[in-house]
């Protein structure tokens, strides 16, 4: 157990990333929306995530190289390398910083569910404080620039995360057999496509490869230490499936319009189950906005090092600038309640372009002995990276359509 525990790495940092405000919600909507007929598209994601995020953080280990900057090596075509670089820049470094403003208004959420603070007035406009209270908690972990802190810093959350909402899920008392039945039948309720792929969308995410490659060469130097990245990815993947499960499971245990958040689900579940249900709710959806706030400045640095020749060091100047502006960008449309419509939609088709170029790549680059040698793919790998290709393609298809409202 204790060299288990010791050899805990990126994967609950891969687990805390997946499972930020926008899943919580996509979530909670499921769940109300369609009770545990989706569970089973949580189960396919796991599997997809476990299955991707292996590749990228055995490539890590491996190569002692990010993602991004073996994108950079590895495509010799000057106009494919610079849009290449353009596209991940754009997908991660701009879609995180707009995304960063719902990671810390998901937290703030939970936060104000459980206290009461009142806004401030400035210039006569209000000004929310607890984003700055939540900017401030990440940008101390990620100045301190010591890996070990952060990673315990962000195991310790998901612990606390997985525990608020695993509690909520069984102070509902569920049907087991109908969650046994969700998970392993596949149905497709009326109007429920956009739904299950928007369960796997926000689970196999983009910057998560590059975020887990990183972080594997950072935690791991040798290839003896495959084994134990393995288990970590495994564990670590399969936990924050079951924690997304718990929510869905939660959110079926109400029959109520107008759920729109996990904030809306626990002020509903208070009256059914007691406050401790809000209660345990709050926590974990303040947990999953903390920590998505944290991971994906981290992100964006660790992309922005590689596609830019940078040296990805937690303490160096460009790689602090970069996380800074997203937390800083996040915070502030936060705090005065700003969304540009523009920016995240260009994001969202950005995402839905790189997703399944990175999978392809990936399947590419996981393939090359000149890489991975030894370590290179296995035939069963292979198909199982192909299935997902198809799928992050389908994904890739459908978030560009949707922003443009074409379905």
């Amino acid at each position: 157990m204790k060299n288990w525990l010791k050899n805990i790495g990126p994967g609950p940092l891969v687990a805390a990333a997946f499972i930020g405000p926008g899943t919580v919600t996509v979530c909670t909507i499921a769940g109300v929306n369609f009770g545990y007929a989706l569970l089973w598209a949580m189960v396919l994601s796991i599997v997809a995530s476990i299955v991707l995020q292996e590749m990228a953080a055995r490539l890590g280990i491996i190569s002692q190289k990010g993602l991004s900057e073996i994108i950079r090596e590895e495509i010799k075509y000057p106009i494919a390398k610079g849009f290449a670089i353009f596209l991940i820049l754009s997908a991660i470094v701009v879609g995180n910083a707009a995304y960063e403003a719902g990671n810390i208004s998901g937290g703030v959420l939970g936060l104000e569910t459980l206290f009461q603070v009142e806004n401030a007035t400035i210039f006569g406009h209000s000004i929310k404080l607890l984003p700055s209270f939540l900017g401030l908690l990440a940008f101390i972990l990620l100045y301190i620039g010591n890996y070990k802190i952060l990673e315990k810093v962000l195991v310790s959350l998901v612990i606390i995360m997985s525990l608020a909402f695993l509690t909520t899920a069984i102070i509902t008392k569920p049907d087991v057999v109908a969650i046994v039945k969700g998970m392993v039948i596949p149905k497709f309720p009326d109007q429920s496509i956009l739904m299950i792929i928007g369960l796997v969308g926000t689970t196999v995410v983009p910057y998560n490869l590059f975020l887990h490659a990183s972080l594997a060469q950072t935690k791991w130097k040798d290839k003896s230490d495959l084994r134990f990245a393995k288990n970590d990815t495994v564990i670590a993947i399969v936990l924050g499936g079951i924690v997304s499960m718990c929510i869905i499971i939660s959110a079926a245990a109400i029959d109520l319009e107008g759920i729109a958040n996990a904030s809306d689900l626990a002020k509903g579940l208070e009256p059914l189950f007691g406050s401790y249900a809000k209660y345990f709710l709050a926590i974990g959806l303040c947990a999953a906005g903390i920590t998505s706030a944290i991971t994906a400045p981290l992100a964006a640095a660790y992309v922005a090092a590689g596609c830019l020749g940078w040296k990805s060091n937690l303490k160096s100047k460009r790689f602090r600038a970069v996380w800074m502006v997203i937390l800083g960008l996040g915070v502030l449309f936060s705090s005065i309640g700003f969304k540009s419509i523009e920016i995240i939609q260009f994001a969202q088709v950005a995402n839905g372009l790189l997703l399944p170029i990175i999978a392809g790549f990936l399947l590419w680059i996981v393939n090359k002995s000149s890489i991975l040698g030894d370590y290179r793919n296995s035939k069963v790998q292979n198909v199982m990276g192909m299935v997902i290709l198809l799928i992050t393609i389908f994904l890739g298809v459908k978030g560009i359509l949707s922003v443009f409202k074409v379905i």
